[in-house]
């Protein structure tokens, strides 16, 4: 017969291992980043062992609403196609640069949608989608668990067309002062990168485009530009692979490293 003393002992060790296992599952305060735009932001690369490698302080928020440790792909924008992105890159490199942040990722991407879908109410048919509503959902969502630290922003294929070019850069600073507002986030920064190589090549008005996200930098309060030059693609002149976009989300990073931006790192 058990006494009362061992019965108190027993679920006393069944008390700490379920909270030891919340503590698991539950991830602390986050900084939060924001992953939006088109495909190359959602990822097409093919998933290698690293891509599947978690990070014990990089998290990410699922398609359900819910936090698990970070794996590739993030995304589930178009399940069939997703792959590899620059987001897991990225928050792994900053990871080793800050010992002590925990970070969360904010999948929001969305493949083909031009930057006029990245507005209240816009609809994106392709995906069944409300690209802008969903992200906003998704971050306020996220912002119970953390503080927004940055927006990764990767767009523009969509956009390289006569009639869209000269339009994108003011596209753009309203979509960066939209979300900034609708998030009560007027200083985060708001980073860029440029349409690869490969884009260019096959299309001149793309190099207009990356002209122009260059130029929104210097206008936009706290906005970065990173550049995709040196990129190769997965064979279909449109889609970084996945060491191209693992290259891309480390650049990104380094955007928040070099200038200093995440001033509220432990």
């Amino acid at each position: 017969m058990k006494t009362p003393s061992l019965i108190n002992a027993f679920f006393g060790i069944c008390l700490v291992a379920i909270l030891l296992a919340f503590k698991q599952d539950t991830p602390p305060r986050l900084q939060l980043f924001l992953l939006i735009g088109q495909s190359n932001m959602a990822g097409r690369g093919v998933p290698e062992a690293e891509d599947q490698q978690p990070h014990s302080r990089v998290w990410t928020l699922t398609k359900e609403q819910t936090w698990v440790p970070a794996r590739d792909p993030l995304h589930f924008d178009k399940p069939k196609v997703v792959g590899v992105g620059p987001g897991l890159a990225f928050a792994k490199r900053l990871a080793e640069q800050y010992p002590a942040m925990n970070i969360g990722l904010i999948p929001c991407a969305v493949g083909g949608s031009g930057i006029d879908v990245w507005k209240p109410g816009a609809y994106y048919e392709a995906t069944k989608s409300h690209p802008y509503d969903d992200a906003l959902a998704r971050a306020k969502k996220a912002l119970e668990n953390g503080t927004l630290a940055g927006f990764l922003w990767h767009q523009g294929e969509s956009d390289s067309k006569p009639g869209n070019t000269a339009v994108y850069g003011q596209k753009l600073a309203e979509l960066v002062q939209r979300l900034r507002s609708d998030l009560n986030a007027p200083n985060v920064p708001f980073v860029v990168g440029t349409l690869g190589d490969f884009v260019v090549k096959r299309n001149p008005n793309a190099q207009i485009i990356n002209e122009t996200l260059q130029q929104a930098t210097k206008k936009i309060p706290n906005s970065y530009f990173i550049v995709s030059a040196g990129l190769t693609h997965i064979g279909d002149s449109t889609h970084f692979d996945a060491a191209s976009a693992r290259t891309l989300g480390r650049r990104y990073a380094d955007a928040f490293i070099q200038h200093k931006l995440l001033k509220n790192k432990p």
